[in-house]
């Protein structure tokens, strides 16, 4: 049935001057899941994503969302209907603290960012939502400390915050681990499941372990085209994922170690 999958692409295809950099991409992301985007460098992962968010008009096919064709919507009205990708709405306020930037992202999504005349009463209600989102990445203790004195993995939980500010739906997350020591990773991984809760996640991450960690379903492209998906042992398994990972008949886990 349609309306197990909150968003589906039929067809996609994004050429430059000749150039297909998205060949036939046939998604179909099912509700509640936590759905991989993978591939080697250069495999179309982020073009789809900029096609998803509508950085980038496709050359061909269709973008469903909820069963509905978002194909010609821009990106504000998709991320009104609750297609959000992080780090599209992230902390970009350095030096304000951890709760202000959280209570920007808030007033943006509800169009009131500039009613500094508010009442006391709806600004204490905002931060109340403020603390919740904090809460929700482990960030507390740090609503009042300024961004850029933030270690980097508190850096991307706030950024995960400010997007969870959005009420998204389904949930674009980009490379959320890239750049990471272990110790952040750990952090990040318990951070995009409990995002998870109530809602659908799509992500785009190069980290085989997080993706084995966390994802029900996994989608593989290469040059552009779906090469395989599946469950993560079906497709470390697949000798096609080997080649275009190692170029031998590796294991993807064996890439990961």
């Amino acid at each position: 049935m349609s309306d197990q999958f909150v968003l589906e692409t039929r067809g996609l295809v994004k050429e430059f001057k000749g150039f297909v950099a998205v060949d036939d991409v046939n998604l179909k992301v099912q509700r509640g899941h936590i759905h991989a985007l993978i591939g080697p460098n250069g495999a179309g992962k982020t073009t789809v994503f900029n096609l998803l968010t509508k950085f980038l008009q496709p050359t061909h096919g269709k973008i469903l969302f909820n069963g509905k064709d978002i194909t010609a919507l821009k990106s504000a009205a998709i991320a009104r209907k609750g297609v959000v990708r992080s780090f599209q709405i992230s902390a970009v306020f350095p030096h304000m603290t951890a709760l202000e930037n959280i209570r920007v992202a808030l007033q943006s999504f509800q169009g009131n960012s500039f009613q500094f005349w508010k009442s006391g009463a709806s600004l204490n209600k905002l931060n109340e939502r403020c603390m919740e989102l904090l809460d929700a990445v482990g960030l507390t203790e740090f609503a009042n400390t300024t961004t850029v004195e933030l270690a980097y993995g508190r850096k991307r939980a706030l950024e995960l915050a400010t997007t969870l500010a959005m009420e998204p739906e389904l949930l674009l997350l980009d490379e959320p681990t890239q750049g990471m020591g272990r110790e952040d990773v750990d952090r990040v991984v318990h951070l995009v499941r409990k995002a998870a809760e109530g809602r659908t996640v799509l992500m785009v991450e190069h980290n085989l372990s997080v993706v084995s960690t966390l994802c029900d379903r996994i989608t593989v492209l290469a040059q552009g085209a779906v090469l395989t998906e599946g469950g993560y042992q079906e497709v470390s398994e697949d000798p096609r994922v080997r080649e275009v990972y190692m170029g031998s008949a590796k294991t993807t886990q064996e890439a990961v170690e």
